[in-house]
């Protein structure tokens, strides 16, 4: 699942089981949560630092994610809702350069290349 929101663009997906690594089975109770930029997770976490605070960010330099934390899938659930509860603008793209201050320039780029992209899917 890929989440864009005002703190950050996010790629959920279920962790491994044990250390995770490729030949271990999925493990459907827990999320590991990757980020391209730490920032993104930084900001998740400050957010909501009574459900993330204990997630630590581990760096996964040389993948298609630079950075990820792991959670209860339960812990997620209660993370997305807050992300929907919290929606209280009317245009995504502006509320994230105004939210990220000066850092939200490249993100808020980068949204307008994704709508264009999915844009090309409606036509």
């Amino acid at each position: 699942m890929w989440i864009f929101s005002q703190h950050g663009f996010f790629s959920a997906v279920c962790a491994r089981q044990g250390d995770g690594s490729h030949d271990q089975p999925v493990d459907p109770d827990r999320i590991m949560v990757r980020a391209r930029l730490r920032g993104h997770l930084e900001a998740l976490k400050e957010r909501y630092p009574d459900l993330l605070g204990d997630c630590a960010i581990r760096d996964s330099m040389g993948t298609d994610y630079a950075y990820r934390l792991f959670v209860a899938k339960s812990v997620w659930a209660q993370v997305l809702a807050g992300l929907a509860n919290e929606t209280d603008y009317d245009n995504f793209k502006s509320r994230v350069q105004e939210y990220q201050g000066k850092g939200g320039a490249a993100y808020k780029h980068s949204l307008h290349s994704v709508w264009s992209t999915m844009h090309r899917l409606q036509e």
